[in-house]
């Protein structure tokens, strides 16, 4: 959905696309942690349901603001003239979850998702539009749905100052590609805390049985609970049960926004009931859903036969039937826990705000696994 106009040379001292990963910290599957049965993708990435592309702009400035944009675009062609089909789940509401009455009422995806810091929702969605009635095609068109999630990244970030603005949004969608996607205290996890350790992006996918279809997930992790890995209380072993500082929010507070993409030709309304699975997964790493945290699930499909053209009068889309979704519901939940580890674990130690949020630390994290079970 580029428009091909080149990215700017030279992106301001404030905008920073940094490396994600300290010297400590890897993946939850270099660490044996292999949650599930199926077998991962190639990249073991939500760019592993082809034509999926993920771009973050990440905003560090000075001793407080921590925060960023994550992109993610279902393909690379005008998406609000070729629309995907689209649900929204949602767990627990309490969250700014813009666009999602119209993905729900419609059953349909018209622009890229954009995932940000809450205070910034409004300004990246303003942007996000900007943006698409500057593609070609669109100049006639009077209504876009942007759709931007968020969690709140307060206790690193100074969140009122609202620093994300259209330089970050279009630099996210600039870098949106089909590679590897870069995880952990980037884009719009720089300044998210999870189970009391930094949080962050994260990102896993699988390979749904004997069936040809992929399902990648991505997560915004900063919510809290009694961190489980595997079943293990990792969480209890490392004397933290989701509290950082005195300062840090209640450990059942936070949000986490879950991206689920899949090639499965799947309708709007098997595609909620995918969404709806995801938050399984969620569950097995210790979130319990509190009252202070926003869990959404957004889930899309890519299959060429239930694409929208948005000036269609007749829709002929060939979809799965309901008794073909068992291992896709399966590949959501197992991609959705290891999404969420790898959050948490590439995650690196971040300051600011006043504050600090440890990255969790890998070999206590070995270590407990490492023990016999009880």
């Amino acid at each position: 959905m580029l428009n091909g106009e080149p990215m700017r040379q030279i992106i301001t001292a404030l905008l920073l696309i940094l490396p994600t990963t300290g010297f400590a910290q890897q993946r939850a599957r270099a660490l044996g942690v292999a949650p599930g049965a199926l077998t991962p993708g190639p990249r073991n990435a939500i760019t592993d349901v082809a034509g999926v592309r993920v771009g973050h702009a990440t905003l560090r400035l000075g001793d407080s603001v921590r925060t960023g944009v994550t992109a993610i675009l279902p393909h690379g062609g005008n998406l609000y003239l070729d629309r995907v089909p689209a649900a929204i789940h949602v767990g627990n509401g309490f969250g700014k979850l813009a666009g999602s009455t119209q993905v729900n009422e419609l059953g349909e995806l018209e622009s890229p998702i954009l995932l940000t810091c809450t205070l910034c929702v409004w300004r990246a969605a303003d942007a996000l539009v900007a943006w698409m009635l500057e593609q070609p095609g669109m100049g006639a068109i009077r209504s876009i749905n942007p759709v931007v999630g968020e969690t709140n990244d307060g206790f690193l970030n100074a969140i009122r100052s609202r620093p994300v603005g259209a330089e970050q949004v279009r630099a996210a969608l600039a870098s949106a590609d089909t590679g590897a996607v870069a995880e952990g205290s980037v884009g719009a996890g720089t300044g998210t805390v999870a189970f009391g350790w930094k949080g962050g992006i994260g990102t896993a996918s699988r390979l749904a049985g004997t069936s040809p279809w992929t399902v990648g997930v991505l997560v915004q992790a900063n919510f809290g609970g009694d961190l489980l890995v595997m079943g293990v209380p990792v969480g209890r072993q490392l004397g933290r049960l989701g509290t950082v500082r005195s300062a840090a929010p209640r450990q059942d507070d936070g949000s986490v926004i879950i991206v689920v993409a899949t090639d499965a030709p799947l309708s709007d309304r098997n595609l909620r009931r995918l969404a709806s699975r995801a938050m399984m997964g969620l569950g097995r790493t210790g979130s319990s859903a509190g009252n202070g945290s926003g869990d959404y699930v957004i889930a899309f499909s890519t299959h060429a036969s239930v694409r929208r053209e948005s000036r269609a009068l007749e829709l002929t889309p060939r979809e799965l039937a309901n008794g073909e979704t068992s291992s896709l519901f399966q590949a959501a939940v197992e991609a959705t826990e290891e999404a969420i580890y790898n959050a948490l674990f590439m995650a690196t130690t971040v300051e600011g705000n006043g504050n600090r949020a440890e990255a969790i630390p890998l070999e206590e994290v070995k270590r407990i696994l490492a023990k016999p079970p009880r």
